[in-house]
């Protein structure tokens, strides 16, 4: 859980001292040091057990510890349940801890078979356990609706430069954009920069020599303009929700104090440029 999880508990004033005490030693840096710990651990587990030489010298061993490292999962769980009871189901966080470690408990049998499979998602902890990484995660989510606009943009443009293509190319160079969809598909590789100018651009241009003028402007405005743009929305979401964290558990702190005058600041100039 987040600090602002900690503080709503904290808030409650019907809340027992030891549910305050079992929150803060759940929450403490040495327990989440040992989860991290037990996360990285289990990880190597799972990675020794894709080795059929290793499982056949020491599977018994590796499930025994695999077991060890979901019984410590499932305690901390527990402990978090005890402690903050309704206000777990509020956290997210727990929620995807809760159904990842459910993956885990699955049968091993039987048509339960393929989601006992997906116990490697407990690696996948390490997002609600390390703040920094839960940060990016948070950030990633919140910029969503940013991010689908930005790719509305992405698919208009790719449509109209397929269909370009597809007319351009196609009659001589089939086998790239024959169709829309090669032309797509060639097109997505042109903007990972993947073998775009040995394998691709320069056998198009031995017959259009004039073909640099469609694909350097797509590059441009494909891989430089709209995959930035990613980036962007992402990183401005972050400044927003690290300065939304900092006022709700720090609302009378100097940070926040100064976070506000920089906003004044940022509103007074907007204006003075209108």
């Amino acid at each position: 859980m987040s600090e602002l999880d900690f503080l709503r508990l904290q808030k409650q004033t019907d809340i027992a001292p030891w549910r305050l005490r079992l929150a803060a030693w759940v929450e403490s840096g040495r327990v989440q040091a040992f989860v991290v710990a037990v996360i990285i651990f289990n990880a190597a587990i799972l990675g020794l057990e894709t080795s059929p030489g290793l499982m056949a010298a020491y599977g018994p061993l590796l499930k025994i510890l695999d077991k060890a490292c979901l019984i410590i999962f499932c305690v901390e769980l527990g402990l978090k349940f005890a402690a903050y009871r309704g206000l777990f189901w509020r956290s997210g966080w727990n929620l995807f801890d809760l159904v990842v470690i459910g993956f885990a408990v699955a049968p091993g049998a039987g048509p339960w078979s393929v989601l006992r499979s997906l116990r490697v998602l407990r690696v996948l902890r390490l997002l609600t356990v390390v703040p920094s990484l839960r940060k990016v995660v948070a950030a990633f989510l919140h910029s969503i609706p940013g991010l689908l606009a930005v790719v509305a943009v992405m698919v208009v443009f790719f449509y109209t430069t397929g269909v370009l293509a597809t007319k351009l190319y196609g009659a001589s160079h089939p086998e790239w954009f024959g169709t829309l969809g090669a032309s797509l598909f060639s097109l997505f590789q042109v903007m990972t920069l993947e073998g775009w100018a040995m394998d691709m651009v320069r056998p198009v241009m031995e017959v259009h020599p004039w073909a640099w003028t469609f694909f350097l402007p797509f590059i441009v405005i494909a891989t430089f303009t709209i995959l930035n743009l990613f980036i962007g929305i992402i990183v401005s979401t972050m400044q927003e929700l690290s300065t939304a964290e900092t006022k709700a558990v720090l609302p009378n702190s100097p940070a926040a104090a100064t976070l506000a005058r920089i906003e004044a600041d940022l509103a007074e100039l907007k204006k003075q440029i209108r």
